[in-house]
């Protein structure tokens, strides 16, 4: 795996079998302009200088990682750690990628921002590009996700972005994505698409992956410093799979390090409870690209049910599906109740509120530290939980009983 990130995905933008870019005739030469400056600008040491400089005195970067000692003692068997992406500027691992997708706009002469949002990290990641780069910046985000989390559709505007509610179909995240797919393409000589995710038509899964490898790098060199070894276990919540990407990008090449993603497996393995699309979905096209995707029995895209709406989309990165074809990424997933679970426990014992995608990472370390004595677990916490505390309290309470 050494030459890994050498060699995928391919110029054509294939992660084995998964990946490519399936556009609509008006965005293939949009697309190949972005792929061009990218190429470019990802060897130039100029771009590179400008990144560093934000990500150090602008996002606040590197991010620590933390010894989760209470909860450690709580669970018995494995040491958990945390990878601390709730403390990025705006509160999660997005501003990783959306700072570089901004300042590639800013590259290429574009001066509007477009994206689509779930849980609002990515919009509120791709607002705060669009004011320090001085841009316009469209969000589109579902009718539902925008009651969930209103406190960050507050924010994106608090920052100049224009919230388009997406009231269509589901009215959560792939309804977002097709809603500024639409937008963009009446807009694309002037605007950047930043995706979201490691999701969508090449080159963004390689895009954000590579946006987002700091994370790993980090992740890599501080646990070695801490504890004078690699950790046993990484794991990260995936959705699209932006964060965990990053983190996994740090630990692919070691043989040793063993990789978990976790899914959302929502109130039920049911289709329609759940959005966990490795562990259940079917070899599928979704927004320009190949992946893993949850089908209903027409073979469209299937609704799909989480507490954590950064994590309710029935596809996932074309990434993530060869990592686990090739056998180096274990998936698994967590429920709505494990991942509330470990929100409260985290809040309570360690002082961190998570946000509710990062908690089914964690309860997946809860739940796998018992069995695995002397060992190591770190996971990306990569969300705070402040978007999410109106929605939990009001919904759940306290965790009290």
């Amino acid at each position: 795996m050494e030459q890994y990130f050498k060699t995928t995905p391919t110029r054509d933008g294939y992660f084995g079998e998964y990946g490519g870019a399936m556009l609509p005739p008006p965005l293939v030469p949009h697309f190949e302009e972005i792929a061009a400056a990218y190429d470019k600008l990802s060897k130039s040491a100029e771009y590179m200088n400008d990144l560093r400089y934000i990500r150090k005195h602008f996002q606040g970067r590197p991010t620590p990682v933390s010894y989760l000692r209470n909860l450690s003692e709580r669970c018995g068997g494995a040491q958990i750690y945390a990878k601390r992406e709730d403390l990025n500027h705006t509160g999660a691992h997005k501003l990783n990628h959306c700072m570089a997708e901004g300042l590639l706009a800013r590259y290429m002469g574009k001066t509007k921002l477009i994206a689509e949002t779930g849980a609002g990290q990515h919009g509120v990641a791709l607002a705060t590009a669009a004011a320090y780069f001085g841009m316009e910046c469209e969000i589109h985000m579902g009718a539902v996700d925008m009651v969930k989390e209103a406190p960050n559709v507050v924010r994106m505007q608090l920052l100049g972005a224009t919230v388009v509610e997406v009231t269509e179909g589901a009215a959560t995240l792939k309804e977002a994505v097709d809603s500024a797919f639409g937008s963009y393409i009446a807009q694309a000589d002037k605007a950047l698409f930043g995706i979201g995710s490691v999701v969508g038509p090449h080159p963004f899964p390689m895009m954000v992956r590579d946006f987002q490898k700091i994370v790993g790098i980090e992740a890599r060199e501080q646990f070695l410093e801490m504890t004078g070894e690699l950790p046993d276990v990484v794991a990260a919540c995936v959705g699209g799979g932006s964060n965990a990407m990053g983190l996994f990008s740090g630990f692919i090449a070691d043989a040793g390090v063993e990789i978990f993603g976790v899914e959302p497996l929502g109130t039920s393995p049911k289709l329609g409870d759940h959005a966990a699309s490795l562990t259940y979905g079917q070899d599928g096209d979704i927004h320009g690209f190949h992946t893993k995707v949850l089908l209903d029995e027409e073979g469209n895209p299937a609704p799909v049910n989480t507490l954590a709406s950064g994590l309710d989309y029935p596809g996932v990165g074309p990434e993530h599906a060869h990592l686990q074809k090739i056998g180096r990424v274990n998936y698994q997933a967590a429920d709505d109740k494990e991942a509330l679970a470990a929100f409260y426990d985290l809040s309570r014992y360690e002082g961190i509120i998570p946000a509710l995608e990062s908690a089914h990472a964690l309860a997946f370390a809860m739940r796998e530290a018992p069995s695995r004595p002397g060992q190591s677990i770190l996971i990306n916490l990569s969300g705070r939980g402040d978007k999410d505390l109106d929605y939990v309290v009001e919904t759940y309470g306290f965790g009290n009983d």
